[in-house]
This record gives C-alpha cells, structure tokens and sequence, in this order.
C-alpha cells in the first residue's frame, strides 16, 4: 500500500530525528567514556553528564559544555577547565584545589563546601552562584564577576579579588583575612559582619 505524500514525508522526517539523536547521544557517550579513560576531553559536550564522585585529578576540559552536569563530590584537583561552560552544574563538595578555571561560565553554579584554594578564577563568570562554606585560600579572583553569589561563611583568607565584581553578592560570616580587594566592586554587598556595603 502506498502511503500519501504527506505521511510519508512525516515518517521519512521522524526517522532523520531518530538518527540525529541517535549519533547526539553516541557521541556523547563517546565524550564520557574518553574523558573517564583518558582524561583528555576538551571541548566535549557534558551537558547534564552525571559524574558525581569520579577522580579527574588533573583531567583537561578546556572549552567542555558540561551546563547542568553533576560533578558533585568529583576529584578535579589541578584539571583544566579555562573556559568551560559550568553553569547550573553541581560541584558541591568537589576537590577543584588548583583547578584553572579562568574565563569559565559558571552561573547559578553549586559549589557549596567545595575545595578552591589556589585555584585560578581569573575572570571566571560566578553570577548567583552558590560558594557557601566553599574554600577559596589564596584563589585567584582578580576580574572574577560574583555578583549576587552567595559566599556566607566561604574562606577567602589570602585571595586576590583586584577588580572583581561582588555587587549585591553575601559575604556574612566569610573571611576575607589579608584578601585583596583593590578595585572591587562591593556595592550592596553584604560584608562578613552582616552590614551592607553602600
């Protein structure tokens, strides 16, 4: 029997979609199994990847789109992540110890209680994301924007904040012990003290 032009032309567009996610996802199959074996994986497409708790330790993800990822509890101490697009994604309690981060997208990203210390964020985009109890000792913050980030009780003892953007962010109960804050942008943030920078 031979279909109307028009219900064939449905089935014939139907199977082209079924084949386009078919190789979106083997792809993004193949972009979580090389990044989990070889650590080499810039670039990638991670989106929503579920990669809570892996060991990345010094992985390179450079460019990778990993928006809305969990990496929550991941080992990424000292990876390289210039550039990555972070936002939305779960890194609470992730290891990011002297992960480079810098020029990353990390929006409305959680990383509540994760290790940055000496991590470099130097222009890292961290509007309203979520950094309380997070460490951050001697970061690298400088031209970092943290507007309306949520910083309660975060350490940033020795970090360099030289031109960053904190408009509007929380910083009560932070220590900001010898940061350094040349040129930053405080207005309307809330200091360690609970009082609001005019």
């Amino acid at each position: 029997m031979k279909l109307p032009f028009w219900l064939a032309s449905l089935v014939r567009v139907t199977s082209i979609v079924g084949l386009i996610g078919a190789s979106s996802q083997a792809a993004f199959s193949n972009d979580v199994k090389n990044l989990t074996v070889t650590g080499f994986c810039p670039n990638c497409d991670l989106r929503r990847a579920s990669l809570g708790g892996v060991k990345l330790e010094g992985a390179n993800l450079a460019g990778a789109d990993m928006e809305g990822a969990d990496l929550g509890g991941a080992d990424l101490g000292g990876a390289y992540l210039e550039r990555a697009n972070l936002a939305g994604a779960n890194l609470r309690g992730a290891d990011l110890g002297g992960t480079s981060l810098g020029g990353a997208y990390l929006r409305q990203a959680n990383l509540g209680g994760a290790n940055l210390g000496g991590a470099n964020l130097r222009q890292a985009k961290l509007w309203e994301a979520n950094l309380t109890e997070a460490n951050l000792t001697e970061a690298n913050l400088t031209e970092a924007n943290l507007g309306g980030a949520n910083l309660a009780g975060a350490n940033l003892a020795g970090a360099n904040l030289v031109g960053a953007n904190l408009g509007g962010a929380n910083l009560r109960g932070a220590n900001l012990g010898g940061a350094n804050l040349r040129g930053a942008n405080l207005g309307g943030a809330t200091l360690p003290d609970g009082s609001v920078y005019p």
